[in-house]
Parts: structure tokens; sequence; C-alpha cells
């Protein structure tokens, strides 16, 4: 009576492919909508934030991550520039501590 309760043991479980699609398919779904809510913009921005580092040149008024502004007296290289952010007083920057570049068309009006 006991054997006839049993499953078969060489039996298949029954859509085993079916079944492990319908389960990982709400992960890849999460995984997909998590890519194009959060990756993407933030990878857009950093692209964004590299093309100004990267074209920060004499003149231009600067605002550091530390909330220091300053006007670009000099390019020294790739990673750094020095700033004006007082009469005289000139400080050397690491580029990628900027937060913002100032041009022209930015510069908040003066009221």
């Amino acid at each position: 009576m006991m054997a006839a309760a049993a499953p078969a043991a060489g039996a298949p479980a029954g859509g085993g492919a079916a079944a492990f699609l319908v389960g990982i398919l709400p992960w890849v779904l999460i995984f997909v909508i998590f890519y194009m809510l959060m990756i993407r913009p933030q990878q857009r921005r950093m692209k964004q934030h590299q093309a100004m580092i990267a074209a920060v040149k004499k003149g231009d008024e600067v605002i550091t991550g530390g909330g220091i502004r300053g006007k670009v007296t000099r390019v020294i290289d790739d990673k750094e520039a020095e700033i004006e952010i007082a009469q005289g007083v000139k400080v050397r920057v690491v580029k990628s501590t900027l937060t913002q570049v100032l041009t022209a068309q930015t510069k908040p009006a003066n009221d």
C-alpha cells in the first residue's frame, strides 16, 4: 500500500523549464526597471560632469564641492586648476571636486 502512494523516482517534476522562466521573469523585470530608472540616468549625469570638468578654462567662474566660489586663473593639468577665491587669494583644487561651472549664460543676474 505504501509503494503505490510514492511517486516514481524518474518522473519529471512537471514543466521544469516553464516554471523556471516564470520564477526568473519578475527578477529580470525588476533589474530592467532598476537600470532604466537609476543606473542609466546616473551614467548620463556622470558623463555630463566629466565633459564639464574637461571644458574648464581660464576665466570660468566655478563652485567647488565645499561651496567655495571662485574664478579659474590657471588650468594646471587635466586634474588640477588654480582658482582665485578672493583678491590675491589663490588655491589649487582638484578639478573633479568642481560641482558647477558658471559661464556667461548660467551666471545669476545681479539685482
